[in-house]
């Protein structure tokens, strides 16, 4: 049977304690390891992945205390018993309060009892080591949490400041557009009229005014609007000749917009002759 991922180290200076602990766990699913020291338990800690340590108290090269508390600063996540007689519960119990051991076991131990707090150790490790997943886990799933939020934050930015230059475009390119020093009108695909610059507010055809929301058929005649549509339809350029009503020539360029652009619609350009 696989017993490496239940590895339990025993030790006692009193090799006839630990021949007890063999016979009496010889036939459990644990792959026991002992030491008569505290310095060859060291040793094995480092050489095998122990997970439960059993200590006797009352050792001559260092006392199970001492023993324990150097495990716990090198392999925090073992799990730490000692045993020890009546005399010296208070020790003890004071060690248990800092944390230094997990749980201390009366001699003469209770064989049944000693299995058991040794399941009940191995399941306290299994706990400690899935509560330690399940926060690196968390820590994971926050770092990557943080990283979109960091690198929505960027995104976000970035869109502004894409937003501000387009914005500042289309402020420009509207100054460009009303300042340019001849009439220019645009048109939705109906004939409907969207944008007028300055110069072409002045224009007067058939007595009206280039107004938005007017329609380019109320200044233009049926042939000429027959130029309008042939130019939609085809999305050629065409010119007309027209006169306004200060009798001004002018050549008027009609310009489909691009094939290309979801919306259709018409540039009308007034060049004076």
């Amino acid at each position: 049977m696989e017993k490496t991922d239940r590895t339990i180290l025993f030790v006692d200076d009193d090799p006839s304690v630990l021949n007890s602990i063999k016979r009496l766990l010889r036939k459990e699913n644990l792959n026991l390891l002992t030491a008569t020291s505290g310095t060859d338990a060291l040793r094995l800690l480092a050489e095998n992945n122990i997970r439960v340590v059993v200590s006797d108290q009352r050792m001559a090269e260092m006392s199970g205390i001492e023993f324990l508390s150097r495990v716990k600063k090198v392999y925090p996540d073992v799990i730490r018993i000692i045993l020890s007689g009546y005399t010296e519960v208070d020790t003890i119990t004071d060690a248990v309060n800092r944390g230094e051991i997990y749980r201390f076991l009366l001699k003469p131990w209770n064989d049944e009892n000693l299995k058991l707090e040794i399941e009940k150790a191995f399941e306290q490790h299994a706990l400690l080591q899935h509560n330690r997943q399940l926060a690196e886990a968390v820590k994971e799933r926050n770092d990557e949490l943080r990283s979109i939020n960091d690198n929505l934050e960027e995104m976000v930015a970035e869109r502004t400041r894409e937003l501000e230059l387009r914005n500042r475009a289309l402020e420009i390119s509207r100054l460009i557009y009303d300042n340019i020093p001849f009439p220019v009108i645009g048109a939705g695909p109906d004939g409907e009229i969207v944008m007028i610059n300055t110069a072409a507010s002045t224009l007067v055809f058939n007595s009206l005014l280039f107004t938005i929301g007017n329609f380019v058929d109320d200044y233009f005649s049926e042939d000429e609007m027959t130029c309008f549509h042939a130019a939609m339809d085809g999305n050629m350029q065409q010119s007309i000749q027209k006169r306004d009503d200060a009798d001004t020539a002018y050549c008027v360029w009609l310009t489909p917009f691009p094939a290309d652009l979801d919306k259709q619609g018409m540039i009308l350009t007034f060049l004076a002759e």
